[in-house]
């Protein structure tokens, strides 16, 4: 087993590590993300529009849609739908005519339509990247990280649900890569990452493991160069769309925090970073504030944190803090992050011999 392909689909960006552990050869891109690049090819389409597939991340490619359908006929399938909300009446009082998915598969017939398909795993596309880095197309491994709400019971707010779920792993094993599934083991509710899994399941490759994108960035920040040798940490992963935050002991965590990237500042990191550490945060006062909630299971204080790392497309929002902030580069490389938090987990996961990320 030596053959190795990372993916953390992101909302700006798609990050790809080919690793080979026989060679110890690591390949990579950072290219378009999949929901861009989607509503980039249906932006620079006309007319009526028929979308078909499975959920995906929204944002980008909800909004292109939403747009098109107030002018146009937009018809999705119910399984593609729920890209941009769960609630299918939600999805219909914009203006979307929501199908049943045999009826969608009728409808591709019907030429008035240009036809879409919506997913996180463009594999035409994906097989153009690795191939171009001059390795073949077939793996032993291939491991996606993405982000993932989940679909909360009827009255249960989506941001609550989400981390009730990460409260009940992390509470019966702290580290982080417990939260890494194999593919026929993701929880039903984790709608976007079932998909991906079936998804990555049509692929060349043995097996098949999915991770929430954040769970996957703290396992990856956590490898950087500046984290070796130390106890106690905090990384924080300013994505494009998410930021994260979490405090560290050795590979457990020992409680995080996580907002839409929009609603963070750099002042207001400074005050929740510390909080965070001394333990002074909690879910509903981070749900209150607009947040999507923390976790919090001990606490080190901050003055014991040896180092606090930055990674993640948009750490450029801490630049200039009065924290002592390092920033980080897992592998060599900033980008990496999600990637490399995917590959550690499974090489834990899997109890494989230790891999350098120098």
């Amino acid at each position: 087993m030596s053959r190795f392909l990372m993916i953390d689909i992101g909302a700006g960006t798609m990050d790809i590590l080919y690793y080979d552990t026989a060679s110890q050869t690591p390949y990579k891109a950072v290219v378009k993300s999949p929901v861009r690049d989607l509503a980039e090819t249906v932006a620079a389409t006309q007319g009526s529009l028929l979308v078909t597939g499975a959920e995906m991340g929204g944002g980008a490619i909800s909004n292109v849609l939403i747009e098109r359908a107030r002018d146009h006929e937009v018809v999705m399938s119910a399984s593609a739908a729920a890209t941009i909300h769960h609630d299918i009446e939600r999805v219909r009082s914009s203006g979307i005519r929501v199908v049943d998915d045999e009826t969608a598969e009728e409808m591709q017939k019907d030429s008035q339509y240009t036809h879409v398909t919506l997913g996180d795993l463009q594999q035409e596309r994906l097989e153009q990247i690795v191939t171009g880095f001059g390795v073949p197309f077939a793996f032993d491994v291939v491991g996606v990280c993405s982000q993932d709400h989940g679909v909360p019971p009827p009255g249960v707010s989506h941001l609550d649900f989400r981390h009730s779920i990460f409260t009940a792993v992390l509470d019966a094993n702290p580290s982080p890569h417990s939260l890494l599934y194999e593919g026929g083991a993701v929880p039903p509710a984790m709608n976007r990452l079932s998909s991906i899994a079936a998804c990555v399941g049509m692929l060349p490759t043995d097996e098949v493991y999915v991770m929430d994108s954040g769970m996957a960035a703290i396992v990856g920040a956590s490898m950087d160069t500046s984290a070796q040798a130390k106890k106690n940490i905090m990384v924080m992963d300013v994505a494009t769309s998410h930021t994260l935050c979490a405090a560290l002991t050795g590979d457990e965590i020992t409680g995080f925090f996580e907002y839409h990237t929009r609603d963070v500042t750099r002042e207001r990191m400074e005050q929740l970073v510390p909080g965070l550490a001394n333990g002074q945060i909690s879910h509903e006062q981070i749900l209150r504030e607009g947040g999507h909630g923390a976790y919090l299971r001990t606490s080190f204080g901050f003055d014991s944190a040896e180092v606090l790392i930055a990674t993640g497309p948009k750490r450029a929002l801490l630049e200039g803090s009065r924290l002592p902030i390092t920033f980080g580069a897992p592998g060599g490389d900033n980008m990496m992050t999600g990637t490399i938090g995917l590959l550690e987990s499974i090489r834990r996961r899997k109890e494989l011999d230790p891999i350098r990320y120098l």
